[in-house]
């Protein structure tokens, strides 16, 4: 079976009036093994792509959440070589969604910018996010990336401006991923005033497919957004979720992403 594009399963979602539901997990997070598991698990439940995070010693986009799972993850041993032989465990298993790497620059660009893209290609990637890579400075991986088959994800935010957001757009082969608010990843209680608008202005100037994320957790959210972006992210509130069960993550996970998908 060929595993869809992330760019298509978006405007699947988009053509279909709804929005893919993605979840963010941290491979390695509390071992491979179960990491295995959970990524077959979100799929079973609903998943319409994943977002997997490479652990990392200082992610300074993260809240204290996901720092703390990238923290279990190496103290387990996780390793970018790692995250790869997973994943292709999990192909192997039969994952056939569409997977995005979550990734800051430094694993990448120390493995090599071609090595990196072709390992991901061959472990079962779509596509990645190097969260602290600005378009500005991509031109070599974007290159090697589209060299190599692999997808490009990158971030805006509340602050983009509207000429760097077209250059955002034109580097994103995947989708552009909307950072729904200032600040790190972490769960919160109520979504910014206005978002919906937001994201309408936003899908009326962008070429490529728009994912929402950054604070999103609860049933109502996702509720609140479905069918303003064409895909909606959340992590925090299910890695706090893995933190808490460990081995027990993936049934937990399940049980969780089913509620989250029964409000849309």
């Amino acid at each position: 079976m060929t595993t869809k594009t992330l760019r298509q399963t978006l405007l699947d979602a988009r053509a279909a009036k709804t929005s893919a539901f993605v979840p963010f997990v941290m491979a390695g997070d509390p071992d491979m093994t179960t990491s295995t598991g959970i990524l077959l698990s979100l799929e079973k439940s609903g998943a319409a792509a994943i977002e997997l995070g490479v652990p990392f010693s200082d992610p300074v986009a993260d809240g204290v959440t996901v720092q703390q799972a990238a923290e279990r993850a190496l103290a387990a041993g996780a390793t970018l070589a790692g995250v790869f032989d997973m994943l292709k465990q999990a192909r192997a298993q039969g994952l056939a969604i569409p997977v995005c790497l979550f990734s800051y620059l430094n694993p990448i660009f120390y493995m090599g910018y071609d090595v990196f893209a072709r390992t991901a290609r061959d472990a079962g990637a779509q596509g990645a996010l190097i969260v602290d890579l600005p378009p500005e400075a991509a031109a070599d991986y974007l290159a090697t990336m589209k060299a190599a088959g692999m997808e490009t994800v990158f971030l805006c935010s509340p602050t983009t401006d509207p000429v760097r957001l077209a250059l955002i757009d034109a580097a994103s082969t995947g989708f552009v991923y909307y950072v729904s608010r200032e600040g790190v990843t972490g769960a919160q209680t109520a979504l910014p005033t206005a978002l919906s608008e937001k994201l309408a202005d936003l899908r009326a100037h962008l070429t490529a497919p728009l994912a929402v994320g950054f604070g999103i957790s609860t049933p109502a959210h996702v509720a609140a957004l479905t069918g303003k972006a064409d895909a909606i992210v959340v992590g925090s509130a299910l890695v706090k979720t893995i933190g808490e069960k460990a081995a027990d993550a993936p049934a937990a996970l399940a049980a969780q992403v089913k509620e989250l998908l029964a409000a849309a």
